[in-house]
């Protein structure tokens, strides 16, 4: 254990150190406040003795502006040595940010009790700060398990209801359109039919990547809307910019050339129907999905492999 003693005194320190190496501490002395913010910074102490009333260092400023440097999380004790034991005294030097004090002369066996004392809080603190640490690592992996879809890693449909209502009601502040593109694999049950449905799960995984990487900015929220249905938010999007990005990603699964003989492109294709709505105070995101899904169908109707938008004829 670290201890800083503050202390303008030349005899008392030599006796603080003596009784604190006694107590099996290492002691590092500061003989004024600009001294002792250095070692603070520089030695990081465990604890901190703090004469409050010397002639030649403001205990209470100093210890405003040690609690001033210590960050969210940190706490380092600081006693408060006192000659008077003025109850005021002490009180304005709780308030400043001290935890306790000890009466001049100080009493080693006193000194060696608030030492053990202070030793034992910052280890109970310690111990509850990382529990604290894992507990909240665990909340977050609850929520990034119940957010993501099991098979792809994506955001799920509870994840994507989620981020739809949120960017609704921020398109609604600021005027702005949001895009949706609903996407739906051709003929899957036909490719699971044909190479099994660890190939087919295998697949989506692809594909969910593919459309992932296609959406590339951190405000679209790519999720997996049903078995073979991805969705795509698109902030602030027009209907041409939601044409633009359906175009990359149609294009991109192009590119994988996944063999699909039961299909009648020979390859793994995508339909995908396409809106844009700028949100007013009666209309609801839904009529953006059923919008967007209409698309879809007529993509799927007229053929597959396609993009359909649904301002279109």
């Amino acid at each position: 254990m670290k201890i800083l003693i503050v202390e303008d005194s030349r005899s008392t320190p030599s006796l603080l150190r003596q009784y604190v190496e006694r107590c099996g501490a290492l002691a590092v002395g500061a003989a004024s406040g600009e001294a002792a913010l250095g070692l603070f910074a520089g030695e990081a102490p465990d604890l901190i003795l703090l004469d409050i009333a010397s002639p030649r260092i403001d205990g209470l400023a100093l210890t405003r502006q040690i609690r001033a440097t210590e960050k969210p999380g940190e706490w380092t004790p600081i006693i408060f040595l006192s000659s008077t034991g003025q109850d005021d005294e002490i009180e304005k030097g709780i308030a400043a940010g001290g935890d306790d004090y000890l009466l001049s002369p100080i009493s080693e066996i006193a000194l060696g009790a608030k030492i053990r004392a202070m030793q034992r809080l910052v280890l109970m603190r310690t111990s509850l700060l990382s529990l604290t640490r894992k507990l909240d690592a665990a909340n977050q992996e609850l929520t990034r398990i119940s957010s993501s879809d099991s098979l792809t890693g994506i955001a799920n449909r509870r994840h994507f209801d989620e981020a739809l209502s949120v960017e609704w009601r921020r398109a609604r502040r600021h005027s702005n359109p949001v895009a949706l593109l609903m996407c739906d694999v051709d003929y899957l049950k036909l490719y699971n039919d044909t190479y099994g449905r660890t190939a087919g799960d295998a697949c989506l995984r692809t594909l969910a990547a593919t459309i992932s990487r296609y959406s590339e900015r951190p405000s679209d929220t790519v999720a997996r809307y049903g078995g073979e249905e991805f969705a795509v938010i698109l902030a602030e999007t027009t209907i041409g910019g939601a044409l633009m990005v359906a175009e990359k990603i149609r294009g991109g699964v192009q590119e994988l050339t996944i063999p699909h003989v039961s299909s009648p492109f020979g390859q793994v294709s995508l339909s995908i129907g396409i809106a844009s709505a700028a949100p007013g105070f009666d209309n609801p995101p839904d009529d953006l999905v059923q919008a967007a899904s209409k698309a879809l169908y007529r993509a799927k109707q007229d053929g597959r492999d396609r993009i359909c938008r649904a301002d279109a004829a």
